[in-house]
């Protein structure tokens, strides 16, 4: 394990050590006073990929990573909340749209990074397209011009072929 980021047991405030609990598994943080186990994973986020008007929506990034960047609306799912809702959530507040997920496109994880992103399909329901929290424009792209070459991440190019993919065999 690297240098762990958490040091004292969030129960005990007891001192963490790195452990092995089983062989195969990486090293885990365990409390040596009370003996808790602080599971570090991944944390989730989730993403809704829609259109109006036949153009799809995408936001262009005012907040790094990825500033001045186009993306699908997303972030961070809260705990207790459904990964469609915090799409929906985040959606309304990147865009001033609201939608409704109707499917999953995809999962996408990467080595080495810590969220993992779900990219759902939606569709509109209401609201105008605007800029709102982290956001410095909301534009609609046609289909055959979506701007690959100012993608923010690689989780927006995977999960906008699978939707183009996915849209084009709906149609067939």
């Amino acid at each position: 394990m690297n240098t762990p980021q958490y040091r004292f047991c969030p129960r005990c405030a007891g001192r963490f050590e790195e452990r092995v609990l089983k062989d195969g598994e990486p090293e885990r943080l365990v409390c040596g006073n009370c003996g808790f186990v602080f599971y570090l994973g991944p944390k989730l986020v989730a993403g809704a990929i829609f259109e109006i008007d036949g153009e799809i929506v995408l936001i262009q990034r005012a907040i790094e990573p990825g500033y001045g960047k186009w993306t699908f609306p997303g972030g961070f799912v809260e705990r207790g909340e459904t990964a469609e809702a915090a799409a929906e959530r985040e959606t309304l507040e990147e865009t001033g749209v609201r939608v409704e997920a109707t499917g999953i496109i995809g999962l996408y994880t990467y080595e080495g990074q810590i969220p993992a992103i779900a990219a759902f399909a939606a569709r509109a329901i209401g609201g105008e397209p605007r800029p709102l929290d982290e956001t410095m424009d909301v534009k609609g792209f046609p289909r055959d011009a979506l701007p690959w070459d100012e993608l923010a991440f690689p989780s927006t190019e995977q999960a906008l072929k699978a939707y183009l993919r996915w849209n084009l065999a709906a149609r067939e």
